[in-house]
């Protein structure tokens, strides 16, 4: 599995439970790494800043097409 993928997976698991940085290290990823994960999870809209007691994202909630499209008008 890529890392950016189990990191999403256990990003959406652990419910802000833990910090960003240590769910990453959990996972086997130095800081910077998992700084770099969350940089890419955010350009591709999964994830969103979210400022919680403990982590401080999320993962962003999809919105259906027909429901977008309804919205715009």
């Amino acid at each position: 599995m890529e890392n950016k993928e189990k990191y999403y997976l256990a990003l959406a698991e652990n419910k802000g439970r833990l910090n960003e940085i240590d769910l990453g290290e959990i996972l086997g990823f130095e800081a910077g790494v998992t700084r770099q994960l969350i940089a890419q999870l955010m350009a591709e809209h999964r994830i969103e800043y979210f400022k919680n007691d403990t982590c401080h994202y999320r993962i962003m909630k999809r919105v259906k097409a027909s429901n977008w499209a309804a919205n715009l008008e």
